[in-house]
C-alpha cells in the first residue's frame, strides 16, 4: 500500500481546511442587481454570497440557493448601511479588523494562484506514478481456514483432510468461526492483519497447502488453506488521488511559507506566545 507522509504543522492543517477560495467574478456578468438605499448591488457581490452560504444549503437546488445568497446579502447590506448611520466603522479596533479581513483575503488569492492552482490532474498522477514506483511490493496470501474449539476436533479435520475431503465442504460444516458459511474464505490479506500465530502459519505455507497440525490462537484451533499469492496491487488513482492532492498543497504551501519567511524576518516580541509558537514546530528526526 502506499504510504504517503502527511504530518503537518497544526497552524498550516487548520488553514488548509478551512481557507474557503471565493469563485472568481465574471466580469462580462458583474451588473447591477440592486440598488439599496440607492447604492448599487452587484452581480460579483452575490456570486461571493453564494460561496459563503452554510454547507446546509448545498443540497438545495441553484435557484433556491441564488435565492438564499441574495436574501442574506441583501440583510447584510441594509445592516451594514444601518451600522454606518449609527457610526459604527471607525476607530483603530475597526480598522484592525478590517485589516485583517484584507490580509487573509490577499493570502487566499496568493495562495489560490501560487498554490492550488499549480496542482493539476497532471501532477497528481505525476506523484501517483511515482509513489508507486518507490514503493516495494508487498506480498499477500489468499486463505481459507476451519476455526473449531479443541485441539481434538482440530485433528479430526486435518485426518478428514488427508482423506480427500473438501476443505470448503468442511469449513461449511465444521467452522465456528463467521467466515463458516463462505468455506472459510478469508480473501487477500498481507502482514499484521491476522494474530502472530495465525500469521506466521499462514504465510509458511505453500500455494494450496495446508496446515498438517492446529494453529493455537486466542480464538480456538484453526486449519488454515492457502489457495493464492501474490504481490498487492497498488490502490487505484482513484482511491488515492484526493489525498495524494492534498499532500501536494500541503508541500507547496510549506514551499511558499518557508520562501516567505527566508525573505523576510519574523519576530514574536510576546515571550509566552513565542514560547507557546515553539512548542508547536515539528522537531528534527535522526
Amino acid at each position: 500500500m502506499m504510504r504517503i507522509n502527511r504530518s503537518l504543522g497544526v497552524g498550516v492543517l487548520a488553514l488548509l481546511v478551512s481557507v474557503s477560495l471565493p469563485a472568481a467574478a465574471q466580469e462580462d456578468t458583474d451588473k447591477v442587481i440592486a440598488t439599496i438605499g440607492g447604492k448599487p448591488v452587484y452581480q460579483s457581490e452575490l456570486n461571493l454570497a453564494k460561496t459563503d452560504l452554510d454547507q446546509q444549503f448545498d443540497r438545495l437546488p441553484d435557484e433556491q440557493k441564488t435565492a438564499a445568497a441574495l436574501s442574506a446579502l441583501l440583510d447584510i447590506k441594509l445592516m451594514a448601511q444601518q451600522a454606518e448611520n449609527a457610526g459604527f466603522g471607525k476607530g483603530e479596533e475597526f480598522e484592525r479588523r478590517l485589516g485583517f479581513l484584507k490580509d487573509r483575503a490577499l493570502h487566499n488569492d496568493y495562495f489560490k494562484s501560487k498554490v492550488v492552482d499549480g496542482v493539476t490532474e497532471e501532477a497528481v498522477r505525476e506523484r501517483y506514478n511515482k509513489e508507486v514506483a518507490a514503493t516495494p511490493p508487498e506480498q499477500e496470501i489468499k486463505a481459507r481456514h476451519i476455526l473449531v474449539d479443541s485441539e481434538e476436533q482440530a485433528k479430526s479435520v486435518i485426518e478428514a483432510l488427508e482423506g480427500g475431503a473438501d476443505f470448503v465442504e468442511l469449513a461449511k460444516e465444521k467452522s465456528t468461526g463467521p467466515s463458516g458459511p463462505q468455506g472459510g474464505d478469508l480473501g487477500y490479506f498481507t502482514k499484521g492483519r491476522m494474530v502472530p500465530e495465525f500469521e506466521a502459519a499462514a504465510f509458511a505455507l505453500e500455494k494450496d497447502a495446508y496446515t498438517k497440525e492446529p494453529v493455537k490462537t486466542q480464538f480456538g484451533w484453526h486449519i488454515i488453506k492457502v489457495e493464492d499469492m501474490r504481490d498487492k496491487p497498488p490502490p487505484a488513482f482513484e482511491q488515492v488521488g484526493d489525498q495524494i492532492r492534498r499532500v501536494l498543497l500541503q508541500e507547496q504551501y510549506l514551499a511558499l511559507i518557508q520562501e516567505a519567511r527566508e525573505a523576510t524576518s519574523v519576530e514574536v516580541t510576546d515571550p509566552e506566545l513565542r514560547k507557546l509558537l515553539d512548542s508547536m514546530a515539528p522537531t528534527e528526526q535522526n
